[in-house]
């Protein structure tokens, strides 16, 4: 009798380690890293819901990978915009087990976690960094959905000159990865576009306070300023201007092209003309889409899309597709597969290039009436 409980004690202890072993395979970890505190956390949390929705989407009717239903498990973490504090984010993602992570949202952050990331051979997929170098440093397992800055300046400097008739322009930028990429970028534009650089200024992603700058900048009475950085500081940039009674028109990229913008800027922002651009665009065909996706996510969080949720939703999807392809959650099986993507989702077809940018890459050109963004067509 003793012998045969010994047996069957044995036989449940390996019926429930199995199950364990069962339950754990059936679950694929993702990582997702943005700014969830600090002056960019409305743009990370727009981020951050866009992933969750999708994986939610995919937990409703679990996908299978390698002939096994899984469950898709979100391990969310806070970088702050901060190039430190996303090194160890990313260290403890990849601790953590994650097959691939979404994000981060600042190139400045983005730039030193993919590192950490390729020396572990963790594919990731930034929904919104745009300096050129996140994807000029050779690593493999790092991809874009969106166009970089060399295209945004490019587009952006062309405008200023050709449809403003900009004859002299001013830069102030924050410092950081991204400001100083795009404005680096607008300035090549606009001077090749036959426009004269007047000021040269700088700020920080944290000041409050740009009179110095702007005062410096009044001097040279340019036709167009150029700020390269995010709303936060932006918004509250345009008000200074008009305090100081500045006349110039007013130019920026994907970081104070949002829906936030008119409330940071005031009634200061209906007395001047402003353009942005945004770092993707929806085609015609993808247009009905991507408004259903507008409205379910309104629906489930009670809040506008910002910008850049749907991309973070297509960067879950576009992982777990590779994975599906190549039949393992694997990074290493199914790095080759995500290489080859060809994914069409909320934000259109997703096809990368060699070096991980998006091929055929398309931007937005922006312009706010009556407290609103209002698009001025997509550009690529």
């Amino acid at each position: 009798m003793k012998s045969l409980r010994v047996i069957a004690v044995s036989s449940v202890l390996v019926a429930a380690t199995s199950g364990l072993a069962n339950a754990q395979e059936s679950t694929v970890k993702l990582g997702f890293a943005g700014p969830l505190t600090g002056q960019n956390a409305n743009l990370g949390k727009d981020v951050e819901r866009g992933a969750r929705m999708a994986v939610d989407d995919l937990n409703a009717n679990p996908p299978t990978i390698g002939g096994k239903k899984v469950k898709i498990e979100l391990q969310v973490e806070d970088d702050a915009g901060d190039p430190r504090q996303a090194t160890q984010v990313a260290q403890r993602l990849v601790d953590s087990g994650v097959k691939g992570v979404v994000g981060h949202f600042n190139s400045g952050a983005t730039i030193p976690a993919s590192k950490i990331y390729y020396d572990n051979r963790i594919p990731e997929i930034s929904q919104s960094s745009t300096n050129p170098k996140y994807t000029q440093q050779g690593f493999d397992t790092a991809f874009r959905l969106v166009a970089n800055d060399g295209q945004l300046g490019s587009v952006l400097g062309k405008y200023a000159v050709q449809k403003w008739n900009a004859k002299t322009f001013a830069v102030i930028d924050d410092r950081t990865a991204y400001g100083q990429g795009i404005a680096d970028e607008f300035l090549k534009s606009a001077q090749a576009s036959g426009a004269k650089l007047v000021a040269r200024q700088y700020t920080t992603d944290k000041a409050t306070d740009f009179r110095g700058a702007l005062t410096a900048v009044k001097g040279e009475n340019p036709d167009v300023v150029f700020y390269g950085g995010m709303d936060a500081q932006g918004g509250p940039m345009i008000k200074q201007m008009q305090a100081l009674g500045m006349k110039s028109k007013f130019m920026g990229g994907d970081g104070i092209c949002t829906g936030e913008l008119p409330n940071l800027a005031g009634v200061a922002l209906q007395d001047r003309q402003v353009i942005c651009a945004e770092a993707g665009g929806i085609t015609p065909e993808y247009a009905a889409g991507m408004e259903d996706f507008k409205k379910r996510f309104k629906a489930k969080y009670g809040q506008d899309v910002v910008i850049y949720a749907p991309y973070a939703y297509d960067a879950v999807m576009i992982l777990v597709d590779a994975m599906k392809r190549a039949g393992s959650s694997d990074p290493a099986k199914y790095l080759p597969f995500l290489q080859k993507t060809d994914y069409k989702g909320v934000i259109g077809e997703t096809r990368f290039d060699s070096k991980g940018d998006l091929q055929n890459a398309t931007l937005t050109l922006y312009t706010f009436n009556d407290g609103k963004r209002q698009s001025l067509g997509v550009q690529h």
